[in-house]
């Protein structure tokens, strides 16, 4: 069996179908792992949605911030923006049933591969957190998003504060942290203080700020951590990082890794994809 992780499809469902051709996923054989943002931008999240859905057994899929923000305007809590490409899958005579199936999908992923851990999340993890607080607090977001009052938090998600983790948060406050650390992190300080305006690569970090997989050292930095959302990063392999979005939406790629055996064995497919949104 192999496991494939693919970045942020964003709605580009004819990409995914070529990047699956390409990798010869058999969901009798092979386990994939979508990591976030699997809507939005693109011209069918619709498509992507159903066909996410159909590999159910073979397939897992992390939330990204663009998932959680089509939950928001499902529940009434934002409206459409200028760039979003939501309207269709909104109108589906599905989409309740694709939208239960969302809320409940992952906001972390755990594996053990050989002898090391694979730790999957959409953007970042704050420095204070081992694998084992990155899978608890996920877990603590997950719970509220499959629950029945997944609305009163939709209501309350949206926020840059507080932008720092401390283990004495509680409600509201708590899960805004999380959330915003797994779905929107690129830049924290050294004390893990989160920075949410600047988009650039990593060698524009702004003033006082770092990657957040760059912070010394931060609690996950003995396990590969799998990521996306970054799309000015691009494809980044090292032994801890596994950087996946490489900008399918804006005509750039869609990429699949291939984890082999070890944490070391990877192998990266790639499919070209049209641009399907303009940057700014």
């Amino acid at each position: 069996m192999s496991l494939y992780l693919i970045g942020d499809v964003q709605g580009c469902a004819a990409p995914l179908e070529r990047l699956l051709d390409e990798i010869g996923f058999s969901p009798s054989r092979d386990h994939l792992v979508l990591l976030g943002d699997l809507v939005n931008r693109g011209p069918d999240s619709l498509a992507v949605l159903r066909r996410a859905r159909r590999m159910e057994g073979s397939f897992q899929s992390l939330l990204g911030n663009h998932d959680l923000h089509l939950l928001g305007v499902a529940h009434g809590e934002r409206k459409l923006g200028r760039k979003d490409t939501l309207a269709a899958l909104l109108l589906a005579p599905d989409h309740a049933e694709l939208l239960d199936w969302l809320r409940h999908q992952h906001m972390a992923l755990h594996r053990r591969v050989g002898d090391g851990d694979l730790l999957m999340v959409h953007a970042g993890v704050v420095p204070q957190w081992s694998v084992a607080d990155t899978r608890a607090r996920a877990a603590e977001l997950e719970t509220v998003l499959r629950g029945p009052d997944y609305g009163d938090f939709l209501r309350v998600m949206y926020g840059n504060e507080p932008d720092r983790w401390d283990d004495r948060l509680e409600g509201n406050a708590r899960l805004r942290v999380i959330v915003n650390a797994l779905t929107r992190m690129r830049f924290c300080s050294a004390d893990g203080r989160m920075e949410f305006e600047t988009k650039d690569g990593a060698a524009e970090p702004p003033a006082g700020y770092m990657p957040w997989f760059d912070v010394p050292g931060r609690g996950t930095q003995a396990a590969t951590v799998a990521f996306g959302h970054w799309s000015t990063l691009g494809w980044l392999s090292r032994p801890d990082l596994i950087s996946t979005d490489t900008g399918c939406v804006w005509g750039g790629q869609l990429s699949a890794v291939r984890i082999g055996g070890t944490l070391a064995e990877r192998e990266l497919i790639q499919v070209k994809c049209p641009q399907a949104q303009k940057p700014g």
